[in-house]
């Protein structure tokens, strides 16, 4: 979607060229040069958060791989003869 504006946003600016002004060429290609920064930055935030994201989710998956171990480890330790907890 932000290509798409962006490559809106180009092509008026070349569609209107002719009839600026080179001072306000100038402020409008630093106008771009922010958004193209803020753009970036915003990119590399996304990023960011995409990693921690995955991180979250593979230490939650390890978290519940062991619960299931434990699970899987108390009906064993049940056969071995072990007192099984108390029902109330």
């Amino acid at each position: 979607m932000k290509k798409v504006l962006f490559m809106m946003f180009a092509a008026a600016s070349f569609t209107f060229a002719s009839c600026d002004s080179p001072k306000e060429n100038a402020a409008e290609g630093a106008a771009q040069e922010v958004r193209e920064d803020g753009e970036a930055t915003a990119d590399k935030m996304e990023d960011g958060a995409d990693k921690v994201e995955a991180s979250a989710d593979s230490t939650a998956d390890k978290m519940e791989d062991n619960a299931d171990k434990m699970d899987a480890v108390t009906p064993a330790a049940a056969a071995d003869g072990a007192a099984a907890p108390a029902a109330h």
